[in-house]
């Protein structure tokens, strides 16, 4: 697009009341993506994946996952669908109340100017959530007078378009796209199998005045999406909303800056979930989840502050949700027979401070939290639906404590960079994976109202150059102490307390703290740039990770974590090769995963290529075309326990138009 703007063309700012990233993260494990990262890729989900170790659940991208399985994770150390890492955008979280993943469709590309990824627990500024690390969105600030738009289309049935436009102190963005999908399953396919059919729209809207030497920035936002599931007669629908206000200001006379900040998020989500027979030519309704209506809002505050040789900054957050789900199930052959109802509320708030210190080329930097954390009038009730009786009644014991967490880093600079960090971040467990039980074909995960959180405690090393090799690698040990898996307690056909029947080929999983996750592993970065011509990117990690289950999942002892793979990488190469016309190309590596917890369900490495040219057409329009997995190589994303296998998009192209009036 046309955020790098050309001398030509004229631009509109407007202020987006942040405060700029803190000096104290230069001590960590830092990766930084800029406009033109996020606006090539096709989701922004796929964007921040060009960082090796950063994880979605299963390989899939948004286009094709349920949004119960839009976590991101980062360093590789475990996938979860709820995701382990804290996503923000300008100081509020994007996180969802009831699930902790994050709805990429409500994040329109064209909105975004950089993303900071900060690898490691995020204590300090980011609190709950920040468990592996925390993704820093930044909404835009810079739009070419007149707006910056773009339309494209593909195969597949693929048509979207997305737009920014700014006036005064007006931010305007949106964003649809659809798309026919393609089919998952491909050995062994039956009349069930049907196309991940997805279809999303997005709207943004911020004001931010200055008033008085103060900044403001009131910002709305909404999206809706429709997906079908891969099977006949299976859909999912999605929508949100979220509303936020957020003021900065600064004082030359005390060097101090400030930020308040208050957002809420409404969310909504519907989920068909389907039985299949085993020679997959039927599909038959096992679950409606027709509503998970949830709410979540909080607030924020930071005053920063420099001193002689360098600064500080306190500040505290809090953040509440509620939400519930409320579903049909249990088809005997003839529609549902029961009814159920299950959520709850939580609230997690701290306060923290941090100082940092220049000394020559020494970076010295401490800070600490304490939050405290509750779950609270939680409740799962289930009925007959023709009689109304209940079947079902669970009420759990309120929950809460306190977890204090902190981080310490020094760096120092030179013809080398060296650096060293130890870190402790907690995650609580969302509603979703405290109250509501999920089946995916013929596999069912209970709920565990009795979870606590999870904590990581982390170390790490790290060297750099900035020359024209600009290149950064980090040894880092990390260990999640009561981590939230979902491990295995049975296997169908059978009946088992409150989960019910499970049918033949399908397994019983509950979501436990099962023991530790130790990690420890590598990552690395390189960039160089040959003038004005050619561009190099190349990141990579290794993570080692096992299991530790003790006493509560000894079987899980010495495997590894599902979903977490040992080698990821990506390569990006970009070519000026006329004035007019840009090359690119963009190599990933996803290394062997387990789908399962106890290893027994193994998805392929997979290698995928993409191929971009874009043709500038004048100063202010463009066109692009884009082929996506150009080998067609089989990403496989799932296997069930009969060893059925589904995959991710096979090769596709994509064609674009770009332009400002």
């Amino acid at each position: 697009m046309f955020q790098d703007l050309p001398p030509t063309v004229e631009a509109v700012v407007v202020q987006a009341a942040r405060l700029d990233p803190s000096a104290a993260d230069e001590a960590f494990a830092t990766v930084a993506l800029d406009d033109q990262a996020l606006i090539t890729a096709p989701r922004v989900d796929q964007a921040l994946t060009a960082v090796a170790g950063v994880q979605l659940f299963r390989r899939n991208s948004s286009v094709a996952a349920n949004p119960t399985t839009q976590g991101i994770s980062l360093r590789s150390i475990a996938g979860s669908g709820a995701g382990r890492a804290l996503v923000t955008l300008d100081g509020a979280p994007q996180n969802d109340p009831f699930g902790g993943w994050v709805i990429w469709s409500g994040l329109p590309p064209v909105s975004l100017e950089s993303a900071l990824i900060v690898r490691g627990a995020g204590a300090g500024p980011y609190g709950a959530g920040a468990l592996t690390g925390v993704v820093q969105l930044s909404e835009r600030t810079a739009v070419p007078r007149g707006g910056d738009y773009e339309v494209f289309a593909g195969d597949r049935g693929l048509t979207g378009g997305q737009g920014a436009f700014a006036s005064g102190d007006l931010f305007l963005a949106g964003a649809w796209q659809r798309t026919d999908g393609w089919t998952p399953v491909r050995e062994g396919r039956g009349a069930a199998d049907t196309p991940l059919a997805y279809e999303a729209r997005s709207a943004v809207a911020r004001y931010a005045p200055s008033l008085g030497g103060v900044d403001l920035a009131l910002r709305g936002s909404a999206y809706e999406e429709h997906r079908g599931t891969g099977l006949r007669g299976a859909r999912s629908r999605g929508t949100g909303a979220a509303l936020s206000l957020a003021a900065t200001g600064r004082s030359a006379a005390s060097s101090r800056e400030w930020r308040f900040q208050v957002w809420s998020r409404v969310s909504d989500l519907e989920n068909d979930f389907f039985a299949v027979s085993a020679d997959r030519s039927m599909a038959s309704p096992a679950a409606e989840q027709y509503a998970t209506p949830a709410i979540g809002a909080g607030f924020n505050v930071a005053v920063r502050g420099e001193l002689d040789a360098g600064g500080w900054e306190v500040g505290g957050d809090f953040r509440y949700a509620e939400g519930e789900t409320r579903e049909h199930f249990r088809n005997l052959g003839a529609g549902f027979t029961r009814g159920r109802i299950a959520g709850g509320a939580q609230t997690v708030g701290g306060l923290y401070s941090e100082v940092w210190r220049q000394n020559g080329p020494w970076l010295l930097t401490g800070g600490a939290r304490i939050d405290h954390w509750s779950s609270f009038d939680g409740s799962r009730r289930e009925r007959d639906l023709a009689t109304g009786a209940p079947t079902l009644t669970l009420n759990p014991d309120d929950a809460d404590g306190w977890q204090p967490t902190a981080r310490l880093g020094i760096r120092r600079d030179g013809a080398i960079a060296v650096r060293a960090a130890a870190y402790a971040g907690f995650r609580p467990p969302t509603l979703n994976e405290l109250h509501r039980p999920f089946r995916v074909g013929n596999d069912i995960t209970e709920a565990n109202a009795a979870l606590e959180p999870e904590v990581l405690y982390g170390i790490e090393f790290g060297l750099g150059g900035e020359g024209a090799w600009r290149w950064s690698t980090t040894l880092f040990a990390n260990q999640i102490h009561g981590a939230v898996t979902n491990v295995t307690i049975g296997y169908g056909p059978g009946t088992f307390p409150v989960a019910g029947f499970v049918p033949a080929g399908g397994v019983l999983r509950q979501r436990q703290n099962a023991g530790d996750i130790n990690a420890v592993g590598v990552e690395a970065e390189v960039e160089r740039r040959w003038g004005e011509t050619v561009t190099l990117r190349l990141s990579a990690g290794y993570t080692d990770a096992e299991v530790d289950g003790g006493t509560t999942a000894a079987q899980l002892t010495g495997l590894r974590p599902a979903q977490t793979p040992r080698t990821s990488a990506s390569l990006d190469l970009g070519w000026q090769a006329t004035p007019g016309l840009q090359l690119s190309a963009a190599l990933r590596y996803d290394g062997q995963r387990y789908e399962d917890d106890l290893n027994s369900r193994s998805l392929s490495a997979a290698t995928t290529l993409g191929l971009r040219a874009d043709w500038s057409l004048s100063p202010k329009a463009g066109v692009w075309l884009a082929i996506d997995n150009v080998t067609d190589a089989r990403v496989e994303t799932a296997e069930t326990a009969t060893g059925l296998s589904s995959y991710d998009a096979p090769r596709g192209f994509r064609i674009g138009l770009r332009f400002t009036p």
